[in-house]
């Protein structure tokens, strides 16, 4: 029987897989986004089974089997690895048309060598296959990371982050591969509760060193972290917000709501929303000013399920896409910081796919000639990190922008087998491609194609970062 997961998955046509094998699979990847933990990196973490490196913080996986009717216990419960994973396979077969259908057998097929269907039948052999490989030295955090062909990594780091393993990690010779932190500054505007707020502003006071007594004072701590951050390698922010954030303020009325959060005080809804926009711009301005990257995560509507977050805490599989005012304020947000001259360069990325045109078209009102595609529209991104949600942004930004300059596919993850995610990308972007070729909406120039394949798979990437490669 021929394998689901084969050579050609995906590609259909010759166009397809030509672009495919010979300029998109052999090339490196740069993971410019993702949540790996850089510590396990800088200790080279190996797992005892399949279920740890597989199940363990996958909140995609968890949201599928509560589905399937797999209770808490067996998701993030207390049950034993292999229940857990027994579990799991009952579930993939319901999994059809779900991308975790593509993904569980793309990652059995690359990190395990397996090429059947996984389900309760073959269970017992791929968890005995799983423990073979396990043994092998080369399945670790960095045996992972080199047998994929990872160039470079960035993690997502809180400003008040010690940026250790980082350190190790680029003072380690015996390895290669580049793992730099992002900026995620998301607590620093997080003033919706005065206690937790000023809980994380004694920590980054501690940790810059600084007095943190007033705003000024508070700018100075962020920007001493800012640079610490750029000394370590980072070139990207990240923030993770439901919507932009770009009310009138004066400069004074953010002082004075900064001593107000700072006595304890819980601030109104208005006084919330004007600290906030206040960040969002002062973040972009620091940005702007050593070169970074800034990136927006807009969309998500997050621990939806009260009684569940309570006991599980965030990202555990209850948060969905949202529907939120987006465009008008983005667009203050971004002209705002324009206005100055301080734009920096940036990502888009939406989750609700009803916002692909907005932001696509979005960008375009930024484009300088300052850098190529120096604005940009994001992979998809978490709901939409599939076929569908991938296609369509691909379509979005080919119709209203340029595909050419797309800076390609990232993980968003915190599983070490999630590269496959770009050899999907990689295997959507050059069918599309190619079935243009076939109905004659493209010349069927190889080397046309393939030079830009080849640049959205690794070049524009490389460049538009400012990486040290």
């Amino acid at each position: 029987m021929n394998s689901f997961i084969h050579d050609n998955f995906c590609l259909e046509t010759e166009v397809a897989q030509n672009l495919y094998h010979n300029y998109a699979a052999n090339q490196p990847i740069i993971d410019y986004h993702c949540h790996l933990s850089p510590q396990e990196i800088a200790e080279d973490k190996r797992w005892d089974n399949i279920t740890q490196v597989w199940l363990y913080g996958d909140h995609y996986k968890w949201r599928a089997m509560r589905s399937n009717g797999v209770s808490e216990r067996l998701c993030t419960g207390d049950a034993s690895d292999r229940e857990k994973f027994s579990a799991w396979t009952e579930t993939v077969p319901a999994t059809l048309r779900n991308p975790l259908y593509h993904w569980t057998h793309l990652e059995l097929k690359k990190y395990f060598g397996y090429e059947k269907l996984l389900s309760s039948k073959t269970e017992d052999e791929v968890w005995n296959l799983s423990l073979e490989r396990m043994s092998e030295t080369s399945f670790s955090t960095r045996g992972l990371m080199k047998s994929s062909g990872v160039k470079l990594v960035c993690t997502t780091d809180d400003p008040i982050d010690s940026l250790e393993h980082h350190v190790a990690i680029k003072n380690d010779p015996t390895f290669d591969i580049q793992v730099l932190p992002t900026w995620r500054p998301d607590k620093g505007m997080a003033v919706e509760s005065a206690s937790e707020f000023n809980q994380w502003l004694d920590a980054l006071a501690e940790r810059s060193n600084t007095d943190i007594t007033n705003f000024d004072s508070y700018m100075t701590a962020l920007n001493k972290q800012h640079d610490f951050f750029h000394q370590v390698g980072c070139r990207l922010s990240d923030h993770g917000i439901e919507t932009a954030y770009a009310l009138d303020y004066t400069d004074q009325e953010i002082t004075i709501i900064f001593d107000e959060i700072r006595s304890g005080k819980e601030l109104t809804e208005l006084k919330i929303l004007k600290f906030k926009s206040a960040m969002l711009y002062h973040f972009g301005v620091m940005d702007a000013a050593k070169g970074w990257a800034q990136q927006y995560h807009l969309g998500a509507i997050r621990n939806n399920n009260s009684r569940l977050f309570k006991s599980l805490g965030p990202d555990t599989g209850f948060d969905s896409i949202g529907d939120f005012d987006l465009a008008r304020p983005l667009a203050k947000l971004l002209d705002r910081l324009d206005s100055s001259n301080q734009l920096a360069k940036t990502i888009l990325y939406n989750l609700n796919p009803r916002d692909n045109e907005v932001l696509a078209t979005m960008i375009g009102n930024f484009q300088d000639g300052s850098v190529a595609g120096k604005m940009q529209l994001g992979s998809g991104w978490w709901f939409l990190d599939q076929m569908e949600g991938m296609t369509r942004q691909i379509e979005s930004l080919s119709q209203l922008g340029l595909l050419s300059r797309f800076v390609g596919m990232l993980t968003d993850s915190r599983s070490f087998l999630s590269y496959t995610r770009h050899d999907y990308f990689r295997r959507i972007l050059c069918n599309i491609l190619g079935n243009d070729v076939k109905k004659g909406l493209l010349p069927n120039d190889i080397a046309l194609l393939g030079n830009m394949v080849h640049d959205i798979s690794y070049n524009n990437a490389s460049n538009y970062f400012g990486f040290e490669l």
